[in-house]
């Protein structure tokens, strides 16, 4: 990059940095993230029992056989 383009980059971060009301941790407490890992398990189980099911089990299996049997 050129130096105006980082130095342009530089008082961009910095303007944006300040408008933080003077607090400087601005990521997620604890709770936030417990509440996170809970949401991406359930999606994961949802997930699971989806792929996991008859008629999506019996496609990914036909998809891959295709796939495994297409010559080249």
């Amino acid at each position: 990059m050129s130096k105006v383009v980082r130095a342009r980059m530089r008082s961009l971060m910095g303007a944006l940095r300040g408008r933080g009301g003077g607090r400087k941790d601005a990521g997620m407490v604890t709770s936030e993230y417990a509440m996170g890992i809970v949401a991406a398990a359930g999606f994961a189980v949802l997930l699971y029992k989806v792929v996991t099911s008859g008629q999506v089990s019996a496609e990914l299996h036909s998809i891959v056989r295709q796939a495994l049997d297409a010559g080249m």
